[in-house]
């Protein structure tokens, strides 16, 4: 006959609740064994008695295997908790971001010279100088500008004056050899054809003609 099932609930009866925990803590104890060296896994087995008595099984350290576990486990609460703590700081964050905003808010309805009811005589002082502040770095600002733009200016003058200069003398020049090229053609068209007759008589004496030669 096979051996019937066991109902897993405590044994009442203390010889057989022993007898049981001898048997089955020896398998367990063969099995974690087998486990390791099978499989090349790290196990350790922590067994406790009814009476406190302490029986162990590990595979390497025991110690080590321990604080393998301990990490293991702290790592594992802090990823738990990590979604929640990272909530929880955005949420300072942007309520500290808000609270920037809303003063930088007020700070600047301020400088426009509005909401300056609740604001004591240090607070409108430092408006004010805050804003003296302001505007000497505009005026400073400005006046550098303007500066830079009174120097590109000259420095265009200089340039356009030079480029003036070189093509009046180009012009001068082309002036002067026109004239003297004027000068050459008129001389040339002033020589004038001098005709001089000469007088050829051809024959005797009584029927000469008279031939005129232009030289």
């Amino acid at each position: 006959m096979g051996r019937g099932k066991t109902e897993m609930r405590r044994i009442e009866n203390a010889t057989s609740r022993q007898v049981t925990f001898s048997k089955r803590r020896n398998g367990l104890l063969k099995k974690a064994f087998e486990l390791s060296v099978l499989c090349d896994a790290e196990v350790a087995l922590i067994v406790f008695s009814p009476r406190g008595k302490l029986y162990e099984f590990a595979s390497s350290s025991m110690q080590e295997t321990i604080n393998r576990y301990m990490a293991h486990s702290k790592n594992i609460n802090i990823e738990k908790r990590m979604p929640e703590q990272n909530a929880q700081q955005l949420k300072l964050e942007v309520a500290a971001m808000a609270k920037k905003i809303e003063l930088l808010e007020g700070y600047k309805r301020k400088l426009l010279g509005e909401s300056l009811g609740s604001c004591s005589m240090f607070e409108l002082h430092e408006i004010e100088s805050q804003l003296e502040k302001s505007l000497r770095n505009i005026r400073g600002k400005k006046h550098h500008m303007l500066a830079e733009q009174i120097a590109e200016l000259k420095e265009k003058e200089k340039t356009l004056t030079e480029e003036n200069l070189v093509l009046r003398h180009k012009a001068e020049f082309s002036l002067e050899s026109n004239e003297n090229r004027e000068t050459v053609e008129n001389d040339e068209n002033g020589e004038e054809d001098i005709e001089v007759e000469t007088e050829l008589f051809i024959g005797r004496p009584g029927s000469r003609r008279q031939c005129n030669i232009n030289a």
